[in-house]
């Protein structure tokens, strides 16, 4: 069982932070609030969103897991105005969630939770390399560098203390360096690993809106990618998995 209500752009946030990763997924619901947790069919990068209660006008649930079609749901939130209230209903037994935004009412079939892959299981890896910046500051060398090459090279260099993104095609190159005094703050360790730009591209337009994103690397190791959404009631972590560099 779940009815709430939740400011549509919020919603939107929600959705466009899964969608960036993958097309379907399962969604935890219990007292707390939402979860959900996916990885994306090449096993190269994960996503999570926990939002909480707080997120929302009004909430009231039971513990269930449900199927959702994000590409589905990208293209109902398309007709949601700016400032809009969403009323989302889950009667039990079902099998659909019931929408209601602006006049509109829409009755969404779920999938069925046993065709999607189940979730994975979050690795413990250790990132010493910490950097805490705008999200739209990285989206910009994230799209910089997409004018150069497909893949980015993020690194720190302890004794300099910055944080470096670089990028080299068969022409041309671009670099940027950041001090700690550009920077909102900086943990500095040896990191450096390579990274595909189709998936940053993505993960960019999604925290391209925080205020704040923490960055944590290691040597040859995945990015992790971690930022409120939901005026703070809500936390996404992206984990990238990084690239091979050839000798």
């Amino acid at each position: 069982m779940l009815k709430a209500v939740i400011d549509t752009d919020i919603f939107r946030e929600m959705i466009d932070v899964i969608a960036a990763m993958v097309n379907e997924c399962r969604m935890h619901i219990s007292a707390d609030g939402f979860k959900m947790i996916a990885v994306d069919t090449a096993n190269v990068a994960m996503v999570s969103l926990n939002l909480t209660t707080e997120a929302f006008s009004s909430f009231s649930a039971s513990d269930d897991v449900i199927g959702l079609d994000i590409t589905k749901m990208k293209n109902i939130i398309g007709l949601m105005g700016k400032g809009d209230e969403l009323t989302l209903e889950l009667p039990d037994g079902a099998g659909k969630m019931e929408m209601s935004f602006g006049g509109y009412k829409y009755s969404i079939s779920l999938l069925d939770v046993n065709t999607i892959r189940k979730d994975p299981n979050p690795p413990t890896i250790d990132l010493p390399g910490k950097v805490v910046m705008k999200g739209s500051e990285l989206n910009n060398a994230i799209k910089g560098a997409s004018l150069v090459s497909d893949k980015i090279a993020l690194g720190i260099k302890p004794d300099a203390g910055t944080f470096y993104l670089e990028a080299e095609g068969d022409t041309d190159r671009i670099n940027l360096e950041l001090g700690s005094d550009q920077l909102e703050s900086l943990t500095a360790a040896e990191a450096r690993s390579l990274f595909s730009l189709d998936y940053l591209r993505e993960i960019g337009k999604v925290m391209n809106r925080a205020d704040q994103i923490t960055i944590s690397i290691g040597l040859d190791h995945p990015v992790k990618l971690s930022f409120d959404v939901a005026d703070g009631n809500g936390h996404v972590e992206y984990l990238l998995a990084p690239r091979i560099e050839a000798d």
